[in-house]
């Protein structure tokens, strides 16, 4: 009985996200939420004040996420708001008239790097646009665009679904930072691999086959212009690889297009032209990317001082809130309620480097002279921005609830008898299984993030029982939220509503299901033969 009600509520989370008429990830992960809560207090014997201080620590928690999607829509609605992102458009519309090489440079390489800096679902808004701006069919389009951006998905947002997807495994002790770079280097192993054959898979709802093998040379290319430097950099640090690599991979993609490196002159052309773009207005409209992306590596590199300075953790001020807790604020503007309701339980906000307020925020202002926006538009652009964060902001309170709910109990926890459970019945073939179980995450809630915050703690447990390296099936948690991107529902629904296609739903599900259940072979396969020979 035991494990029956520890799995119920992820079961009936699925349903609910599935069945016709389906239930928004907003709706849902708060009822489901609410279900684990009464499960645990009267059928586990859970401290009623404990599950009240878990559930103000998520309150908190939820903070940082929150505030890197409302700081990566602000900025893109900056873009487009400013005329930065049309003349982006047509500056890209105009490197070659070479369909395959347009697909790669803005459904492969920019949304690569866009992920990097936004994540949540953005790079397929705001690639798909710029493609169908070029001629492309809208459905064909956001097929395309939610294929292609699952690579890149681990390490989007400024590596937000690694460093805060596994934040409460490590805040509860049963990782640490080490295991963490480990699980970003296998993460970055299996993804280089897989884009060997995904993006391919991509290509061909749009072009034919003999297009894509009139261009292969141009296209592994441009793939391995993003991985190569993508992987290479997670050996270091996850919070770059998607980023940087996207840029050095848009970068070397462009070079290699406008030269003609690898791609056929007999491949068809694409019908629209765009008017060309001036060096002043492309630097004008490249300034908030270029900016963004400085702003964030100085405060990353742990040689410069800014590092240490947003992470000042000594205190500024601080008073008690009663039996609520302990409030303080650090001189780094580090936020942190300790001792709820006397439980030690704690949680904090980081103002300064979570990365909202700086860069995007601090992006955002600069741009605002630069492109000549008024008062009123500023006001728009932070009103549209705040309704729109409103959703994914009770969305992300369920499934952190959820969570830390299930996590409570020590052994007698209800993820370490799911764990236990899937370990009795999978053994020691559990990675043959464990990214499926990451995407079906990414698949109901709509983010890689949320995936790992829901399940990494049982595919924490089931590597345990199993004695299967830790880190290794994390990793594999970590691909399935990436590879469930392309049949997230949330995200298709995104992508359907920029380009304004209709009850297609089911037939990009159908299509875009083909590409990742290869995807996790792949990624099976890989961790079953290969990573062990490495780790």
């Amino acid at each position: 009985m035991d494990l029956l009600l520890s799995v119920l509520p992820i079961v009936l989370l699925i349903y609910l996200m599935v069945k016709r008429n389906a239930l928004p990830s907003y709706v849902a992960l708060p009822l489901i939420a609410g279900l684990v809560y009464v499960i645990n207090y009267f059928w586990f014997g859970g401290s009623f004040i404990e599950l009240n201080a878990g559930f103000i620590s998520a309150i908190i928690s939820v903070m940082t996420p929150i505030t890197v999607i409302f700081g990566a829509v602000l900025f893109n609605r900056m873009m487009e708001m400013s005329g930065a992102m049309d003349v982006l458009r047509r500056w890209l519309g105009n490197i070659s008239p070479n369909p395959v090489a347009q697909l790669m440079i803005i459904g492969w390489a920019f949304a690569f790097m866009i992920e990097g800096a936004s994540g949540f679902g953005t790079p397929a808004a705001i690639a798909a646009p710029l493609l169908v701006g070029l001629g492309f069919k809208p459905l064909h389009v956001a097929i395309l665009a939610l294929i292609m951006n699952s690579v890149p998905v681990s390490f989007g947002a400024v590596g937000t679904p690694t460093w805060f997807g596994f934040g409460e495994l490590i805040n509860k002790g049963f990782i640490n930072d080490n295991e963490l770079s480990q699980i970003g280097q296998i993460t970055s192993i299996i993804h280089l691999l897989a884009a060997f054959v995904v993006p391919v898979m991509a290509l061909r709802v749009i072009v034919s086959w003999k297009a894509i093998r009139e261009n292969l040379l141009f296209i592994f290319l441009s793939i391995l212009s993003c991985t190569v430097p993508y992987v290479a950099i997670a050996w270091f640090n996850y919070e770059f690889p998607a980023l940087v690599g996207g840029a050095i991979g848009l970068f070397i993609s462009v070079g290699l297009a406008n030269k003609g490196i690898g791609l056929s002159k007999e491949t068809e052309t694409a019908d629209v032209q765009h008017e060309k773009v001036s060096r002043t207005q492309l630097l004008k409209a490249l300034f908030p990317t270029a900016s963004l992306i400085v702003i964030l590596a100085i405060t990353r590199i742990k040689q410069l001082p800014f590092k240490a300075i947003l992470n000042d953790a000594n205190e500024w001020f601080g008073f008690s809130l009663g039996y609520l807790g302990d409030f303080h604020v650090s001189k780094g503007l580090i936020f942190s309620l300790s001792n709820i309701f006397m439980t030690g339980e704690s949680a904090s906000y980081k103002l300064l480097y979570v990365p909202a307020f700086i860069p995007f925020v601090v992006t955002v202002l600069m741009a605002v002279p630069i492109f000549s926006l008024t008062r009123k538009n500023t006001q728009d652009l932070f009103v549209a921005t705040f309704k729109q964060v409103q959703k994914p902001f009770l969305a992300l309170v369920g499934a952190l609830i959820m969570v830390n709910i299930m996590l409570m109990g020590g052994e007698q926890s209800m993820v370490q008898i799911i764990g236990r459970g899937l370990a009795h019945a999978t053994g020691e073939y559990w990675t043959l299984f464990a990214s499926y179980l990451g995407a079906i995450g990414a698949f109901f809630s709509g983010s890689n993030t949320v995936s790992n915050l829901t399940f990494g703690a049982v595919q924490y447990s089931v590597a345990q029982t199993t004695g299967i390296s830790v880190p290794l099936v994390l990793a594999l948690q970590s691909v399935g939220g990436a590879m469930g991107n392309m049949v997230c529902i949330n995200n298709i629904i995104a992508v359907c509503s920029v380009l304004g296609i209709e009850k297609a739903e089911g037939n990009i599900i159908k299509t875009t299901a083909v590409p990742m259940f290869v995807y996790g072979v792949i990624a099976a396969l890989v961790a079953y033969l290969l990573i062990p020979l490495f780790f």
